[in-house]
């Protein structure tokens, strides 16, 4: 198996000669964009065999189905594709979760990335929204650029990757979108507060004109505060986020889809605050269960040594009066998963990808 940046890799070399973990910025130049013309296009095609000669001698990829969600509903444009996904910190993957049925060499980040990429090449979102980002400079920004997306990422100002040792950076939230798709009209790194403190959680959001319908929607990503007992905390972040992206979407004027990782169950108060927001959302995974107004049982399944933890915390909210859900990708099932749960040889994050397309509502002020 050859490892990524190894000689013998077109693709990889490359990148080994511009960018390095330990060029990673430590402070507010992070949040720039970097300069990535000098970078040659890849095909998807090519960087998907690089990537399969990586994980030659690991399982295949799980076999997931999208589910048709359309009812009769008439588009007139290609759908948008979008993917949510808390992709594991590598540093905390390593160094903190304790996942005690993973083995340490399905941790491995040469061949764990290489399972990252596969997923997003497989499922080509035109928006992909990340969380627990850690390798943005060194992987993330420099591949996808290549692959033609425009790419953001707002650390959190106090990560714990940064505890570990031989860490890469600060983790954080990350959204790439196709620039032959959309235009980026405006872009806001937004650090949440609660209780009128500034916390260690952030969020991105961005208005994006589709060029194909001209049509302005924003997409928002953000990962709120871990762990039991922080519940109030998590719904006082997810009020600042709601009230920024008021803002933001001029009281819903605007589209809006709001992916992240809420470590929050559908039982919680952050759940229902966007439920009930005057922004009109709807939770698109509820629209696979059979009334449509269930979540799915997990959206991340893992062991550690306090025990097994299945729960519900990953969305994708939209605009129930201005976008319709066209599909939606199926979920891993228990017997994919397996006994030991996430992550595995198979899979390389404790949570599950969610992918959705959409499309505009031609008449969406008749639903409002």
């Amino acid at each position: 198996v050859c490892s990524m940046g190894n000689s013998t890799s077109r693709l990889y070399s490359a990148l080994a000669k511009t960018l390095s973990s330990s060029a990673v910025p430590q402070h507010q130049d992070c949040l720039e964009q970097l300069d990535s013309a000098r970078l040659d296009p890849i095909d998807p095609k090519d960087l998907l065999e690089e990537c399969q000669i990586v994980l030659q001698k690991r399982p295949p990829r799980f076999q997931r189905d999208f589910v048709d969600l359309k009812k009769n509903v008439a588009s007139n444009h290609r759908p948008i594709r979008v993917m949510q996904w808390n992709i594991l910190a590598q540093a905390l993957g390593e160094g903190k979760d304790n996942f005690v049925q993973c083995p340490m060499e399905a941790l491995k980040w040469e061949e764990r990335k290489c399972l990252i990429l596969e997923e997003i090449l497989a499922y080509k979102p035109d928006i992909l929204c990340l969380q627990e980002v850690d390798h943005y400079f060194d992987t993330f920004e420099p591949l996808l650029s290549r692959l033609g997306y425009q790419c953001t990422f707002f650390p959190k100002p106090w990560s714990p990757c940064l505890d570990v040792e031989q860490n890469n950076g600060p983790d954080g939230c990350a959204l790439f979108f196709l620039k032959d798709r959309f235009e980026l009209i405006n872009s806001a790194n937004i650090r949440l507060t609660a209780m009128k403190l500034k916390t260690n959680q952030v969020a991105i959001a961005q208005t994006l004109k589709c060029h194909e319908t001209g049509r302005l929607f924003c997409i928002a990503v953000t990962h709120l505060k871990a762990r039991t007992g922080w519940e109030r905390f998590r719904s006082a972040q997810g009020c600042d986020l709601l009230q920024n992206l008021k803002s933001i979407t001029q009281g819903a004027k605007i589209p809006l889809i709001i992916c992240g990782d809420f470590n929050a169950e559908p039982t919680e108060e952050v759940y229902r605050e966007f439920s009930n927001s005057s922004l009109n959302l709807n939770s698109a995974y509820k629209l696979l269960s059979p009334d449509g107004q269930s979540e799915p049982p997990y959206t991340t399944w893992k062991i550690r040594p306090s025990g097994e933890c299945r729960h519900t915390l990953d969305y994708i909210w939209y605009s129930q009066h201005a976008l319709n859900v066209n599909s939606a990708l199926g979920l891993l099932t228990e017997e994919q998963i397996g006994p030991n749960r996430l992550p595995s040889f198979n899979y390389p994050s404790d949570h599950l990808s969610l992918v959705c397309d959409f499309s505009f509502n031609p008449d969406p002020d008749r639903l409002l």
